[in-house]
């Protein structure tokens, strides 16, 4: 069985403050910063370092707090990111390369935003037990700031930038349920950013916030069903961290214990696919024995899965 034996993440140095920034000559309320978003810090990436920089130094805090991992027993290699260092060659290849791993090792990116922790996570998962593979290494890396116009109140208080890395064995802690997943391309305009120079991303929050508020108890319901479970049954909650308004909204909608649920970017901000893993990474080696993930990203994308810890 190929599960989740370890997790780690690096979150940027750098730090922008939200508090009394301003935006068309105005300062943003203080109020809708710390109760709605709930982002106080925006965490940046250095100028010039790269998407497998950033991933290098989560695997390298993974090994600090869990022990050294033998690159030579890794067999592949996975990046989710739409941001990678170049556009060819694709950049697992790059972190082969720089992690001095052996030339007998797959290397594959997934081009997933949000969502694409939990797809990358059933992708990898399969890919390992096909190929009869023991170890991954699975990546999430997706730095945004760059892309954002910093005259954007709705997007600069939000993205920020951090990578996150996933140990995938035959020796897991977690074993990874079956996933749910929907796509709603009808609201594909939601978020989008265009090829060519000089575009920067836009996202409709209003309407990213209705969709999650329709799809994710639908999908969560869904899943939960799936894998013979209730949601009493479910230790955690962890949901993209995309602001405090709507991951509290949807907790409150489907009724859920919110000491289930872990908020956990106020200092950071929501980091893309890389915002599942960092929570998880803080929570993997409580007493919690069901632990369900939930993602909904550009596309429009939602899923859904269950982690159960090994016996």
């Amino acid at each position: 069985m190929i599960g989740i034996e370890a997790v780690g993440y690096y979150i940027c140095e750098n730090k922008e403050c939200n508090i009394g920034k301003v935006f068309d000559g105005e300062v943003i309320d203080e109020n809708f910063i710390k109760n709605k978003v709930g982002i106080e810090f925006v965490s940046r990436k250095n100028h010039g370092e790269q998407t497998s920089d950033l991933c290098i130094k989560a695997l390298n805090n993974l090994m600090l707090h869990y022990g050294q991992i033998n690159m030579a027993e890794i067999d592949c290699i996975c990046l989710c990111t739409r941001h990678g260092d170049m556009i060819i060659p694709h950049t697992a290849a790059i972190l082969q390369n720089k992690l001095g791993i052996r030339e007998k090792c797959a290397a594959f990116d997934i081009h997933m935003g949000c969502s694409g922790y939990i797809y990358s996570l059933d992708l990898f998962k399969n890919f390992i037990a096909a190929n009869n593979f023991h170890k991954g290494l699975l990546f999430t890396c997706d730095p945004l700031s760059e892309y954002v116009n910093k005259y954007d109140k709705n997007l600069d208080i939000i993205l920020g930038d951090a990578s996150t890395v996933t140990l995938l064995s035959d020796e897991p802690l977690f074993s990874i349920n079956k996933a749910t997943y929907y796509t709603a391309g009808q609201f594909s305009n939601a978020a989008y950013l265009k090829w060519g120079g000089d575009q920067y991303l836009f996202m409709d929050g209003q309407m990213v916030f209705f969709q999650g508020m329709q799809y994710m108890p639908k999908v969560i319901k869904e899943n939960l069903i799936l894998n013979n479970l209730s949601i009493d049954n479910i230790d955690l909650f962890i949901f993209h961290q995309a602001n405090t308004y709507m991951i509290e909204s949807i907790a409150k909608r489907m009724k859920l214990d919110l000491s289930k649920v872990p908020i956990d970017i106020k200092n950071y901000g929501n980091t893309s696919s890389s915002s599942i893993p960092i929570i998880l990474s803080k929570y993997i080696n409580d007493n919690n024995n069901i632990i369900q993930l939930t993602a909904i990203g550009d596309g429009l994308s939602i899923n859904s899965v269950s982690l159960c810890k090994v016996k």
